[in-house]
C-alpha cells in the first residue's frame, strides 16, 4: 500500500515527462547523488553517485564501484505518455469559442479523453538578457474540456464512431473571445511577462488524481501509469541495492510513445556517449570499455497487457497475464521485445532466487502488439536485454489500471537486479 501511494505521489507531481525528470532529480538528489551537464568536463570517482539530464526529459543515473569494474547493470524505462500537445499556432476562435488546436502526441485511446475537466502542463521557453530560460508549468487548474457531440446529433456514436483529432478532439476554454488566450495564464503561472515567452511544449493531462480502489484495494487507477509505475520502481531499487563489481545504471528515456528517434530517445547516443565518458573518464582503456559491455546486461522495463476478460480471444491462448501475479516477462518473435532464451533465463533466475513472482506474455499470433525501447537502445549499445513489465489495462487510455501488489514485486525485483 505504501509504494503504491509512492507511485500515485510521483505521477500527481508529474503531468509530462519534464515534470517526471524533475521529480527523479529530487529522489535522487535527497540520495546524495551528484548532478552533471553533459557540456562539462567531469572528473568522475570511485565509490561516485552522478546522474546527467538531456532536454530536461530524460535522465541517466550511475554509480561507480571501483575502476575496475566488470561491467553495467542498466535498467530503462520512459518519461512520455499518450496525450494532446498544444500546436505551435494554438488556438482557434470563432462561434462564440475560443478553443485549443492540438495534435496527437503517441497512440492515444482517445475516447476516454472526452466530458472530463483538463489542464495544461509543460515547459515555456523564455528570454533571459540575453539567453533562454527554460521553466517548468502547470497551472493545476481546471482549463478545458473536450466535449462530445449528444447522441441526438451522432447516432453513430455508440457503433465505431470514427474519431477526427482536428475536429473532434479541440478542447474548449472560454467563450469570451476578448480572452486574453491561454498563454497569459501560463506566463502568470511562470512568473514572467507573455511577450517574454519564445518557445513552449504544452500537454493536455487528466487532473483527476489516482486511486487505490477495489473491494479489496487490490487495484491502483491513474493516468500515466505507463510508464511512470516502472520509473519509480526503477529508482526505489537503484537508489537501495548495493554493488561493489558492477555499475548500476537508471535510465529514463523520453520520446518512446512517439517511436524513440530524438537525441533525448532511446534510439539516439545519450546511453552509448555516457558509457564511452565513464571509461575514458576512469583511465580504462577500449579493450576495457568492450569486456565491460560483453559483461552488462540491460532490463527494459515497460508495462504490459493484462487479460482483458471480455476480449479473451484478443490473447495468446495458452499464455495470459493477470494483475497482482507478477512481474511479466516479455516475448516476441519479431523482436519488438528483445527477450531473448539466454535473458529470460537471467531475469527468472533472479525471480526464483528471490521469491519473486513472475508471469510470461506472448502476442496473439494475429496481433502484433506494440514495442519498447529495449530493442532500440540495444541497436546502440549492444548488451544483452530482457523486456520486463507489469500487467496493466486500458493501456494508452487517459486513465490506466494496474495491479497493487505488482508493485513492491518490481521494486524487489529492480534491488535483486542492481544488487
Amino acid at each position: 500500500m505504501v509504494y503504491a501511494e509512492e507511485v500515485l505521489k510521483l505521477i500527481d507531481q508529474s503531468p509530462t515527462a519534464y515534470h517526471v525528470i524533475r521529480n527523479a532529480k529530487t529522489i535522487l538528489d535527497q540520495a546524495g547523488f551528484t548532478g552533471l551537464e553533459e557540456a562539462d568536463r567531469w572528473k568522475l570517482e570511485a565509490g561516485g553517485e552522478y546522474y546527467v539530464t538531456r532536454n530536461d526529459s530524460s535522465l541517466i543515473a550511475f554509480t561507480i564501484p571501483r575502476p575496475d569494474f566488470k561491467g553495467f547493470r542498466i535498467m530503462a524505462s520512459h518519461s512520455d505518455s499518450p496525450c494532446p500537445k498544444l500546436k505551435e499556432d494554438h488556438e482557434m476562435r470563432g462561434d462564440g469559442y475560443v478553443r485549443l488546436n492540438v495534435e496527437k502526441y503517441g497512440g492515444m485511446l482517445l475516447a476516454p479523453w472526452f466530458d472530463r475537466p483538463l489542464s495544461v502542463a509543460g515547459r515555456i521557453l523564455v528570454r533571459d538578457g540575453d539567453g533562454i530560460r527554460s521553466i517548468l508549468v502547470n497551472p493545476d487548474k481546471d482549463i478545458a474540456v473536450i466535449p462530445s457531440l449528444a447522441i441526438h446529433m451522432n447516432k453513430e456514436a455508440n457503433t465505431g464512431y470514427a474519431y477526427s483529432v482536428q475536429k473532434d478532439m479541440l478542447p474548449i476554454i472560454s467563450t469570451t473571445a476578448e480572452d486574453k488566450g491561454i498563454m497569459s495564464l501560463i506566463a502568470k503561472e511562470a512568473g514572467v511577462e507573455e511577450k517574454s515567452i519564445i518557445g513552449k511544449d504544452l500537454f493536455l493531462y487528466i487532473r483527476e488524481k489516482g486511486v487505490i480502489w477495489g473491494m479489496n484495494n487490490e487495484f491502483i487507477g491513474s493516468s500515466r501509469l505507463d510508464d511512470q509505475e516502472c520509473v519509480w520502481c526503477s529508482l526505489k531499487g537503484f537508489t537501495e541495492a548495493k554493488n561493489d563489481a558492477y555499475v548500476k545504471m537508471v535510465c529514463i528515456f523520453d520520446n518512446e510513445e512517439v517511436g524513440s528517434r530524438t537525441r533525448q530517445g532511446a534510439d539516439s547516443d545519450f546511453l552509448y556517449n555516457l558509457i564511452d565518458r565513464i571509461n575514458d573518464n576512469l583511465g580504462r582503456s577500449r579493450e576495457e570499455y568492450y569486456t565491460a559491455l560483453a559483461e552488462s546486461f540491460m532490463i527494459s522495463a515497460d508495462n504490459a497487457h493484462a487479460l482483458h476478460p471480455a476480449h479473451k480471444d484478443k490473447y495468446d491462448p495458452l499464455r495470459t497475464v493477470k494483475m497482482n501475479e507478477g512481474i511479466v516477462l516479455k516475448f516476441s518473435a519479431r523482436q519488438s521485445y528483445t527477450t531473448d532464451g539466454i535473458s529470460a533465463a537471467y531475469v527468472k533466475k533472479i525471480c526464483e532466487d528471490n521469491g519473486i513472482p513472475y508471469q510470461v506474455f506472448v502476442n496473439h499470433s494475429d496481433e502484433p502488439g506494440g514495442s519498447t525501447l529495449g530493442n532500440i537502445s540495444a541497436s546502440h549499445v549492444s548488451v544483452r536485454t530482457a523486456d520486463i513489465g507489469l500487467a496493466q489495462l486500458a493501456m494508452h487510455s487517459s486513465y490506466e489500471v494496474a495491479g497493487i501488489k505488482d508493485i513492491k514485486w518490481l521494486v524487489d525485483f529492480s534491488k535483486a537486479f542492481f544488487a
